[in-house]
């Protein structure tokens, strides 16, 4: 890292936060809106931002050329936005409400919890963490500075999805016993080639971040930091972060989670990335009920299905399905047990900012989401079973596992890293 930027980050790490007042919104009032990463699904998150109605007032990238791109789309809306290349002086601002952070999965923790630090509410991207830890030192920012932190986990404001967990909630299929959750192959962009030297307009430095150092590969960075654990943890943490999703709120499994893990998975034998290539686990939940996840299984279908005594119940987007047929014709709205109803992810972020309710994928639940993934990521990667205390956050006798619960972070980066306003 530059000096400057050095003796910044590692002086933050001995400040004491700097918290901003809740602010109180009228009516009518916009909402200050800062983006930090804006490629790709960023890209997405700031048209439905401005969509919204929201003042874009800030725009961070790593990525000079994705930076003016953005800028760019903001101005033809209309937007003036101030332009940075570290988030920390967009966080310096006082006149940010909130931002949303659509960065790599590694930044994720650090960036939400020094937002919440500096008085901001927070949407950030699934999964909401790379390592177990982190996503508890997330909640726990969130909650200390009494922040609304949306996970962006859009199924939980699709209709199909609610009416699935609102049927299987209230007994529509029975006792649960078994979960199938199927995801996608690995969709990585071929063989790596040489290392190389960054581009001039990406800060490679600052893109790695609390990652630890490797040289730089066009087939690792932006879209496919997704292929290699530094950065994410594959489709297992992609596809897995939402269909997981929805069975932990099918199971009503929102501040738990399963209790053993176990099973198998393969690799690329050329090494064109790390993640896995197929798996096949089964998690256990209380009341010894199975859910299978499998990745390239010809009998596991992408997406979330229930099965229970009664009758079975399939969802992914877009597609709703029951045996027996009549049951997803069923009106739920009367029905005893009712889910939290968003039909707009990004809207009902922002009421929430107005009202300080928790948002309908609210950071606890992203949390334990996340944990349900990097658990079958850890199987899959020691190739042995584990058990898991869900009340404690803790494998249980097995160190080697539990220590992949957390990560270090490449100097001068740290987790007790705490925003200091400059």
């Amino acid at each position: 890292m530059k000096r400057r930027t050095f003796l910044a980050a590692a002086a933050a790490t001995f400040a004491a936060p700097y918290v901003l007042p809740a602010r109180v919104f009228g009516a009518n009032e916009r909402i200050r809106i800062g983006s930090i990463g804006i490629r790709n699904q960023g890209k997405g998150n700031l048209k439905r931002f401005m969509q919204a109605g929201c003042d874009i007032v800030g725009l961070c990238d790593v990525d000079q050329n994705v930076l003016a791109e953005a800028a760019k789309a903001a101005a033809d809306e209309g937007h003036k936005p101030e332009h940075y290349s570290d988030y920390r002086r967009l966080l310096d601002r006082n006149d940010i409400d909130a931002v949303v952070v659509t960065t790599p999965d590694h930044w994720h923790a650090l960036i939400t919890i020094n937002a919440c630090q500096a008085g901001k509410d927070v949407y950030c991207e699934k999964p909401l963490s790379l390592t177990i830890a982190e996503g508890r030192r997330m909640v726990a920012a969130a909650r200390e500075h009494n922040r609304v932190v949306q996970t962006g986990s859009q199924q939980r404001s699709s209709e199909e999805f609610w009416k699935a967990c609102t049927l299987v909630r209230n007994g529509a299929i029975g006792k649960v016993h078994t979960v199938l959750v199927g995801i996608p192959d690995c969709n990585h962009p071929g063989a790596l080639g040489p290392d190389t030297t960054p581009p001039g307009e990406l800060d490679y430095d600052m893109w790695l971040g609390p990652a630890p150092f490797r040289a730089y590969n066009e087939k690792r960075v932006h879209y496919n930091f997704r292929f290699w654990w530094d950065y994410s943890g594959g489709q297992m943490t992609n596809f897995g972060a939402h269909h997981l999703d929805i069975a932990q709120w099918g199971l009503g499994m929102d501040d738990a989670g399963p209790i053993a893990v176990e099973g198998t998975a393969t690799y690329d034998a050329q090494g064109r990335y790390e993640v896995t290539e197929s798996c096949r686990l089964t998690y256990t939940y209380p009341g010894d009920i199975k859910l299978t996840l499998g990745q390239l299984q010809k009998d596991i279908p992408e997406g979330t299905a229930f099965i229970g005594t009664e009758g079975r119940i399939g969802v992914n987007r877009g597609k709703l399905e029951s045996d027996p047929a009549e049951l997803i014709e069923r009106d739920v709205t009367g029905l005893p047990v009712q889910l939290v109803r968003s039909t707009d992810h990004t809207q009902n972020f922002l009421d929430c900012m107005r009202t300080r309710e928790k948002p309908v994928c609210d950071v606890e639940i992203g949390h334990r989401s996340a944990t349900v993934c990097h658990l079958g990521n850890i199987v899959s990667r020691l190739g042995r079973p584990i058990q898991w205390d869900p009340a404690a956050e803790q494998i249980v006798g097995d160190s080697e596992a539990h220590s992949m619960t957390d990560r270090e972070y490449r100097a001068p980066w740290r987790h007790d890293t705490t925003f200091a306003k400059t």
